[in-house]
This record gives structure tokens, C-alpha cells and sequence, in this order.
């Protein structure tokens, strides 16, 4: 979703010769080639096939196979003037070593992101990342303070705004002539979206257990779907929870979804309940009331200006903020500056400088 605007944008820069290069993180199809599809994006031009496997194994076979890439050249013979990173995972902070240790400079987007919570590998990956690549192109200005008080020269910071709000603008429009809520007999503001995979909320029987009750109570009063992650499904299995989540008629369970059928959902929805921090941004310029299964962000502008509330594991918090949801209360927000779907046009025409 980050990619797929940038490689647009950057078609219109006859000097640029841009190829494309998957790492394979995410395997499942419906995890990642599906999304090649709706986004319009071309095949990738290198694949690194690195899979799944711990930090260590993945950042490892990253730094591994995307300096043979490096070594190799360009598809057309040439060698690499820059390499262009985006987000916050393995792949992002190993391509980046990579580059940078055979004198290849890097561009990172969404740069200077930080929860300030170093138990989060993403964490590690966005400050060691933004620490040796040379042109950081930041979505928010809080990230601009972030990179200052790290030290960073202020001509590597540019604000250009949020890559991933391009490609929501973008397919919005399509995402809106999708089947998807008559294919699961929803009402437009009338049913909630639920996503939960990361592992502070996942990997413990006695965190899951209480939020999955409080989610099974309101789809009593509201339906919710639940495009279940690969992740929280095993750990449904495994904590022998599945008998009461199946059980749940208001829970409309879902295996996970393309972006399009996504974007329909989350569009029209009342209310959002996810660990994501791309759904977090979505739902802001979308005005959907979204609560924010993490104590900490690395996106604060979607809780101070628009319309995140961050609510931990805590099911009584969790259970509060969907009560005003439902009762008309809870808050309202605004969509941040720049968030307006030309941030890739912006850090394509910074690019070739």
C-alpha cells in the first residue's frame, strides 16, 4: 500500500529507473499477492522468497539475499544510486544496513516514527533504520521533532505527508462499488470492523479471553467483522476459545481480506477496533471511530487530531469508548495536514536530488 503510489509517481520521472523488490515477509497469498493485484502494481522485478521465521532469521536472510541484489546491479545493467525503504518491519531495517554498508544511500518513508516503547521490534527497526539513511521523508510533524532531538541534519528531514493515505484516496472510489457488505448482510454505519494480531494482545490466554467477551457482548447490540489474522487464529485454537467465538452470532468472522473489500468495510463502518498502525491513519481521514488496542503510538496525530483513542488491553477501556461510540458521544476529529493523497508526488520529485 506504500509502494504502490510511490512506483506511480515516480513514472512520471523519465531519469528514474526504479526496480521493485519483494522480500517475501509476507508469504501468504492472501497476505500479499492479492494486494499486487488491487493495487494496479507491476510484478515485482527481484524476489527475495525470505518467508517467515524469527527476527533474527529474517533480518538475517534479508541482509543475506538483498546484497547479492546490490552486487548484481540493476535489471538494466546499471548500479544502484539509492535504495528506498518504507515502514517499520525486518525487511525495512535489513535492506537498509544492506545498502548502506556497500555505500548505497537510503531513503526511508515514513521516517521518525516513534512509541518510544524499545519492546517493540518495529521500534528498533524505525530508529536504526532512520539512524544511517540519509533522506527521511516523515508524515507527520511530529516526527520531524522526533529525528531533530536524535540528531539528524535538517536537510535529510522532508514532510511530505502519508504515502498510505494515497492509495486509500485512490481506491476509495472502487472500494465503494465492492459487494462486500451485501455479500455479509451489513448496513452502511451500522456494524463495526475488528482486527487483532499483534502479540501483546494475542499471545495470552488471560489478555484475549476478557477482550474477545467484551467484543462478543456489543455484537449483541452491533454487528462486528472480524477478518481473522493467521496469528489470532491459532491462538483461538490454542487457548480453547474457539467454542464461545464461534458461537457469537453478532461476530461476523471473516479469513483475511484484499485491500479493496477492506477498504469497503472500514469506509462504512461505525466504529473500528484494531492493533494496526496503518488502520489507525485510515480511519482518521475516514472520520470512522477508531479504538486502539496498544498503549503507545508511533502515530500520535491520529489520537491528538483525529479520531484514535488508544485503549491498551483493557477490556473496561475498551468496553467505555465502545459504549460512546454507540451512544453518539465519542469524540470527532480531523484529517492532518498534507494527508491528502500527494505524498508520493512530493517525495518523487525529492528523490532524484
Amino acid at each position: 500500500m506504500k509502494m504502490a503510489p510511490l512506483l506511480r509517481a515516480i513514472e512520471a520521472y523519465p531519469q528514474i529507473h526504479a526496480d521493485l523488490v519483494h522480500t517475501g515477509q509476507h508469504y501468504d497469498t492472501s497476505l500479499s499477492d492479492v494486494f499486487f493485484d488491487e493495487l494496479g502494481m507491476r510484478r515485482p522485478d527481484v524476489t527475495l522468497n525470505v518467508g517467515s521465521g524469527s527476527h533474527g532469521e529474517q533480518t538475517a536472510k534479508v541482509l543475506e539475499r538483498f546484497e547479492g541484489v546490490l552486487e548484481d546491479g540493476s535489471v538494466n545493467g546499471e548500479p544502484y544510486d539509492r535504495v528506498v525503504v518504507v515502514g517499520d518491519v525486518n525487511s525495512t531495517m535489513a535492506a537498509t544496513l544492506a545498502s548502506v554498508k556497500m555505500g548505497i544511500p537510503v531513503a526511508h518513508v515514513e521516517a521518525g516514527l516513534r512509541s518510544f516503547d524499545r519492546t517493540m521490534p518495529e521500534e528498533i527497526n524505525r530508529i536504526v533504520t532512520d539512524a544511517i539513511a540519509n533522506m527521511l521523508f516523515v508524515s507527520e510533524p511530529a516526527g520531524i521533532e522526533n529525528l531533530k532531538s536524535e540528531g539528524q541534519p535538517e536537510d535529510h528531514m522532508h514532510l511530505v505527508g502519508n504515502v498510505m493515505i494515497d492509495t486509500l484516496r485512490w481506491l476509495l472510489p472502487k472500494a465503494s462499488q465492492q459487494d462486500t457488505l451485501n455479500a455479509n448482510g451489513l448496513t452502511p454505519n451500522q456494524y463495526g470492523v475488528v482486527t487483532l494480531h499483534r502479540p501483546s494482545n494475542v499471545d495470552s490466554k488471560k489478555i484475549l479471553s476478557p477482550l474477545l467477551d467484551v467484543l462478543i457482548e456489543t455484537s449483541k447490540e452491533i454487528p462486528l467483522v472480524f477478518p481473522i489474522h493467521p496469528r489470532t487464529s491459532q491462538s483461538i485454537e490454542r487457548f480453547e476459545l474457539a467454542d464461545k467465538f464461534e458461537n457469537a452470532r453478532g461476530l461476523i468472522k471473516l479469513p483475511p481480506l484484499g485491500y479493496l473489500d477492506f477498504l469497503a468495510l472500514t469506509s462504512q463502518a461505525k466504529l473500528i477496533v484494531t492493533d494496526s498502525g496503518g488502520l489507525q491513519e485510515e480511519s482518521t481521514v475516514l472520520g470512522i471511530p477508531c479504538l486502539t488496542a496498544r498503549f503507545n503510538t508511533e502515530r500520535p496525530i491520529t489520537v491528538e487530531e483525529g479520531t484514535s483513542t488508544l485503549v491498551g488491553n483493557d477490556p473496561a477501556l475498551l468496553k467505555k469508548y465502545l459504549r460512546q461510540v454507540i451512544d453518539g458521544t465519542y469524540k470527532k476529529g480531523h484529517c492532518p495536514e498534507l494527508w491528502d493523497g500527494r505524498a508520493s508526488q512530493r517525495i518523487a520529485e525529492i528523490l532524484p536530488r
